[in-house]
């Protein structure tokens, strides 16, 4: 039962290794291989690391350096030394690439599925390493979790972040006997170098204000900074949560999530000629021109489709919000596509596990991965120049009366040259 369950392990690391930055996942192997050694040299020592023991033959003396060469890069590693005698493990020494597909394999199951204490022991067996104490396997996964938590926790002093984009994703976990949907809170931005940055991730039990809010915050009180722009779908509280927590940030409503709602308000029949005219408003060359297609395209509605014309005129300063910044970076502000595709990344492997054992094996695997993903944007090339970037920052605030109503003067801002 347990063979084809190691190879679609070994498979889907296989993929992730010919794709993804493999930093973090060298820093994992490293982390496992030394406390594998580590175990065994207990084991010969007969007691754990400073454990006073009647059972104890032999203390350790220190470590040794030793490079390994893997598949995700060349992994540091320590030895362990003994007073008496000699320990080297011999998986290091012989069949150098069973044991390095069987370490791998045991970190991918570790932070694919949570830890499991049979898991990694049996696995474990197949570098010699027997008898694994749950301690043991709990060290491991500190190991693990060490290094997620320190990408999750990092100051966010690359700002000011001019662009965010945010989304959830819906995900089973298995809380108090029962299976629940938990929802997995993610952002991304454009730092000051014009490279993408993942800046935050957790898990809240539901979609609504509170958690966008204490989310939105989190990142606050680690150095996020300087946002003019959140994209991201209509989420439940989070246009609230946008302006309690980053004040002064305008908000663009993703407009492929839009059309999708505007167009159940339309019979199914018309619903390709509606979603035509729609587009068109996002193939004009500059601010004017969008604004004069968004109105023709609400007059052309309004007499057969009245609630999807009133619709789309109530969504209009939520839409046109990517048109107050330079044309070139229009179709990467005026959508949550960007982050449409790292959440299919996220599903990827996601899907494998199904059901989550906790929230934290589920922080695990999504930490891992946009670590991954956060590592291989910044060794890439730039997502905006910095002189569009620069651009975009620049605005000019101006006070003007609203002319639809008598309420007293709202700010606007207008992009400058």
């Amino acid at each position: 039962m347990a063979a084809p369950h190691h190879i679609e392990v070994t498979e889907l690391l296989e993929q992730q290794l010919q794709g993804a930055s493999p930093d973090l996942l060298r820093q994992m192997i490293a982390s496992l291989a030394n406390a594998m050694m580590s175990a065994q040299a207990d084991q010969a020592c007969g007691a754990d690391y400073g454990e006073r023991s009647q059972e104890r033959v032999n203390r350790r003396n220190g470590y040794r350096a030793r490079e390994w060469d893997t598949r995700a890069g060349t992994v540091e590693l320590a030895v362990p030394k003994l007073r008496e005698g000699s320990y080297f493990p011999d998986w290091l020494l012989t069949h150098r690439r069973r044991a390095e597909q069987a370490l791998v394999t045991v970190v991918a199951t570790a932070y694919l599925l949570g830890v499991s204490t049979r898991r990694v022991e049996r696995l474990a067996e197949q570098l010699g390493v027997k008898s694994l104490s749950r301690s043991q396997v709990s060290e491991m996964a500190t190991h693990l979790d060490a290094q997620v938590t320190a990408f999750r926790q990092r100051p966010l002093d690359h700002g000011p972040y001019t662009f965010v984009w945010v989304d959830a994703l819906v995900v089973k976990v298995r809380e108090d006997g029962r299976v629940v949907n938990v929802h997995a809170l993610v952002a991304t931005g454009v730092n000051a170098d014009g490279h993408r940055e993942i800046l935050g991730l957790d898990v809240a039990s539901a979609e609504d204000g509170a958690g966008w809010l204490a989310f939105l915050r989190g990142l606050v009180a680690r150095g996020l900074s300087g946002v003019q722009l959140v994209i991201s779908d209509a989420h439940p509280g989070l246009v609230a949560a946008i302006g309690s927590a980053l004040p002064g940030a305008a908000w663009q409503r993703c407009r492929t999530h839009y059309l999708r709602n505007l167009l159940t308000r339309v019979p199914k029949s018309a619903q390709p000629h509606v979603a035509t005219q729609v587009r068109t408003i996002f193939d004009q060359a500059d601010t004017d021109a969008v604004h004069a297609q968004y109105d023709r395209v609400i007059h052309a509605l309004e007499p057969r489709f009245r609630d999807a014309a009133q619709h789309l005129e109530a969504a209009r300063a939520e839409l046109l919000a990517f048109t107050s910044y330079p044309r070139e970076i229009w179709r990467q502000i005026w959508s949550n596509n960007p982050q449409e595709r790292l959440n299919k990344e996220i599903r990827r492997r996601t899907d494998v596990v199904g059901i989550f054992p906790g929230r934290d094996a589920l922080i695990r695997l999504v930490g891992a991965v946009l670590a991954e993903q956060s590592d291989e944007w910044t060794e890439g090339r730039r997502y905006m120049g910095l002189e569009l970037l620069a651009k975009s920052r620049i605005r000019i605030i101006t006070t003007e009366p609203d002319p639809a109503t008598s309420e007293p003067p709202v700010t606007t801002e207008a992009l400058t040259a």
